[in-house]
């Protein structure tokens, strides 16, 4: 009877000991996790090789930054480290001292596309595309010369990249927030349009802060400019530009218009691989399938 209770005692001893290592376990993982967030590192084993196998290096992203988009741009313009630039300290020119009623525009200057808008949440868009007649659409912008079934997250090549986004602008009555305004709509890769993580900052990254920032009944002034070579189709890139009137939030900041494992030709649309050493272009005309 000691014997068996004795065993007993050791057996609730060792559960008890287990217990305590995988709560100091459990607690130190929370803790680093709370730390990085704190830190807004983001340099986490996950987030490395998504920014490794997805997302634009250095090299790639200045690809574009010639000279004449680099003065368009800014005095001070930083890498980030996950795909973008930061212009000058992410402060802008923006006046969002504003006291009148939203509104959305598009222009041209300069040779540049640019949306600019004044949004509360009244703007913004829940419902779906199909759901307000502004659904798929046939459309394809100056040099939208699609290739599908790549390799990667991104298994197509471009998107029809709105400068004010559906989600924001949606809901103002008067303005066409469709994909096929082509005042509003630009050649644009898939990563460039589509990446929305702090590791991999597309377009849909800072346009997610703005969406955050009127959900929560801010108002905000924001601006995109896609800036063009001069006489290229396809846009270099999309400088994006936000200022809320309580000044909660504000961002400078520049997305190039690149995506890994394609090669474009910014004048004509056209795209090849790479890694090839000869570059033959996708230029043939497309397929009703190829249409995305």
């Amino acid at each position: 009877m000691v014997r068996r209770r004795k065993q007993n005692k050791s057996l609730v001893t060792l559960i008890i000991a287990v217990g305590l290592v995988l709560l100091s376990w459990t607690a130190f993982g929370r803790k680093i996790g709370l730390d990085e967030w704190l830190n807004q590192g983001h340099q986490t084993q996950t987030s490395h090789v998504e920014n490794d196998e997805y997302t634009p290096d250095r090299q790639l992203a200045e690809s574009v930054m010639s000279a004449s988009v680099r003065q368009r741009l800014g005095q001070k313009i930083e890498w980030n480290g996950h795909g973008a630039f930061i212009i000058d300290d992410n402060r802008n020119d923006l006046n969002a001292d504003v006291s009148s009623a939203p509104y959305a525009v598009n222009r041209k200057e300069n040779g540049a596309m640019i949306g600019d808008a004044w949004l509360n949440r009244t703007t913004r868009q829940y419902r779906n595309r199909s759901e307000t007649g502004q659904g798929r659409t046939d459309w394809r912008p100056d040099g939208f010369r699609q290739k599908l079934n790549l390799s990667g997250r991104y298994s197509h090549a471009y998107d029809r990249g709105h400068l004010l986004a559906y989600a924001l602008v949606g809901g103002l009555k008067g303005f066409d927030a469709s994909e096929s305004n082509p005042d509003n709509i630009a050649t644009q890769t898939a990563w460039a349009n589509e990446a929305q993580s702090a590791d991999s900052t597309g377009q849909n990254y800072y346009e997610g802060l703005v969406r955050k920032a009127l959900d929560q009944n801010e108002q905000v002034r924001y601006r995109v400019t896609d800036l063009f070579e001069e006489g290229n189709l396809v846009p270099s890139g999309a400088h994006i530009e936000a200022k809320s009137k309580s000044g909660s939030l504000e961002f400078n900041v520049f997305v190039p218009n690149v995506q890994k494992g394609i090669e474009i030709n910014y004048r004509t649309g056209c795209l090849g691989q790479p890694a090839s050493q000869r570059v033959v272009f996708y230029c043939s005309l497309l397929h009703k399938n190829d249409i995305f």
